[in-house]
């Protein structure tokens, strides 16, 4: 089938490099069982995952993101100097001024004068820079674009709350984009958010809602998500929101040669991998390695892809989540 014959439909773009860090420190589910005075296997069962990543506390989440674009640029043989655009796409900022785009650009000793900004839709900040980039690379204002997400989950874990503190890990995914011959391309993208589930996953502070004249106290900068609500509006939501993703695509779920999921929790990709009813390896499944990296999850899982050679030219890909606010986020390419 030829999937880009519509001209009005494809977005050209082309993912020429992708790489991944993560920090140094591997988290086993029977460490943390032991931590918490759980018995053996307890967290496994509970998370479903074997191992994550988490970072000191006085590690840097620039200097993670910074690692994971040099990986990149590595892997495609890439100057540095042939960057023309940061984008940054993660959940959680380094700071709240100046944006985390430039803290990584400085960890990483790119070249001074480039341009970088950030963008954020939590979970799925990924796929938004994706947009953004192909939307740039159309317009010929930026040749090669570098999307970095990294997240250091773990500061944010209330370990009070079992549900949430047991399925995140860290890491840093990077991809470099151009604008290619046309041949690959985004088949269509789709976000939509439903904010009245605003309240159902958040961390409270880091902004002006929260802070030392507003009030707030320190539980406001922890993670705190209402498992059970959320997962049952997002399912009410999910199936005509990918009904209309794949209209929109021209795409059936049957040709999706790869889908490349957030890695949200175990449960939720044994849910979805159901509800879309794909072999286990069309979906892209790292969770029980990785846990729930934030942002970082979708790109490092397109890491994952790429490096097992499910990213295949020309056959469809899918990229999808949920994330706060409520958001769902999805697009189709063709690589």
């Amino acid at each position: 089938m030829e999937y880009l014959t519509d001209p009005g439909a494809p977005l050209a773009l082309k993912i020429i490099a992708t790489g991944i860090a993560v920090p140094p420190a591997r988290i086993t589910s029977s460490m943390l069982d032991t931590r918490l005075g759980k018995p053996a296997g307890y967290v496994q069962k509970r998370s479903g995952i074997v191992w994550r990543y988490h970072a000191t506390d006085d590690a840097s989440q620039a200097e993670l993101a910074a690692q994971a674009l040099h990986n990149a640029l590595n892997a495609g043989s890439l100057s540095p100097s042939s960057v023309n655009l940061l984008i940054c796409a993660s959940a959680i900022a380094v700071q709240a001024l100046p944006c985390s785009a430039t803290h990584i650009l400085k960890a990483a000793s790119m070249p001074a004068g480039m341009a970088g900004f950030d963008i954020n839709s939590s979970c799925v900040s990924f796929i938004s820079a994706m947009e953004v980039a192909a939307g740039l690379l159309n317009t010929g204002i930026y040749r090669r674009i570098a999307i970095v997400s990294a997240d250091i989950a773990s500061r944010g874990i209330d370990w009070a709350h079992e549900e949430s503190s047991l399925i995140f890990g860290d890491g840093a995914a990077c991809a470099i984009v151009e604008r290619g011959d046309g041949s690959s391309g985004i088949l269509a993208s789709l976000i939509e958010m439903y904010p009245q589930g605003s309240e159902l996953c958040e961390i409270r502070a880091g902004g002006t809602r929260r802070n030392p004249r507003a009030g707030m106290n320190d539980s406001d900068f922890l993670f705190h998500m209402q498992g059970k609500p959320l997962f049952r509006y997002a399912s009410s939501l999910i199936n005509g929101y990918l009904a209309r993703l794949l209209e929109k695509s021209g795409v059936t779920l049957a040709e999706m040669a790869t889908v490349i999921p957030h890695q949200a929790s175990h449960l939720s990709l044994e849910h979805m991998r159901k509800r879309l009813n794909i072999p286990q390896s069309v979906l892209i499944d790292i969770y029980r390695h990785y846990g729930n990296q934030v942002a970082a999850s979708i790109p490092t899982a397109l890491h994952e892809a790429v490096i097992s050679g499910r990213w295949i030219s020309g056959r469809p890909a899918m990229m999808i989540g949920t994330a706060a606010g409520l958001t769902l986020a999805g697009m189709v390419l063709l690589p």
